[in-house]
């Protein structure tokens, strides 16, 4: 049992640094994967990265070549339209079902979070995370059990292409200023404008990070 046991925590923790590396491009899209090589570089043995491997293959992240290799998935244009148009509609959904849902101490928390966001619009990352931990507690708030089942799906394959959405301050300071609209949108109870406001956002960063990896897609 304790053998069996140290296997899945050790394909786990495989599996988590993995998917780390695909997910901020340390492992380049279409890059192939050796096992030997990975193996090595993990201090791992072929059978918890053998497991690790497979999870990553079902969410996606890896395409198996026809000879029994894998890669990292490349970039694409379309799955980057379809994830971030399938996020606007739920985020839109949510933000309407926070609205119904808003309490004062709730309005306060998203206050906070946006107050945060703003005093780290200039930094990348930072503004990036604070951003995102907006939408994570409207999310909350919502409580829409299948939309956040669904959200969280979705917002796992877009990692690999949120960072594009945020590097230039323009694009972080309108980011900010529709975090802000949405708020008042919620906290002022208007439902249909909330929506509204979480789906244009959705799209504007969707239409942002077609523009910026555009030289990484292929061409034809």
């Amino acid at each position: 049992m304790t053998d069996k046991l140290r296997r899945v925590s050790g394909g786990q923790v495989v599996y988590a640094e993995l998917k780390r590396r695909i997910l901020t491009l340390d492992l380049r899209p279409g890059q192939r994967l050796f096992e030997p090589e990975l193996a090595q570089q993990l201090a791992v043995s072929r059978t918890p990265l053998r497991e690790a491997l497979r999870l990553l293959l079902a969410e996606d992240l890896l395409e198996q070549l026809p000879t029994g290799g894998m890669v990292v998935r490349t970039l694409s244009a379309e799955e980057i339209d379809e994830l971030y148009t399938v996020r606007a509609a739920l985020e839109g959904l949510m933000a309407a079902e926070a609205t119904e849902r808003m309490t004062e101490s709730a309005g306060l928390e998203l206050t906070k979070l946006v107050v945060r966001n703003e005093l780290l619009v200039e930094f990348a990352e930072d503004a990036m995370n604070a951003g995102h931990d907006f939408h994570l507690k409207i999310a909350e708030i919502a409580d829409h059990g299948w939309a956040t089942r669904l959200h969280a799906q979705v917002d796992s394959q877009m990692a690999r292409y949120r960072a594009f959405t945020n590097q230039s301050q323009l694009r972080r300071s309108a980011a900010l200023e529709e975090h802000r609209g949405i708020l008042d949108a919620l906290v002022t109870g208007d439902a249909d404008r909330a929506c509204a406001l979480a789906q244009a956002h959705v799209l504007s960063a969707r239409d942002t990070a077609l523009n910026a990896i555009g030289e990484r897609l292929p061409q034809h």
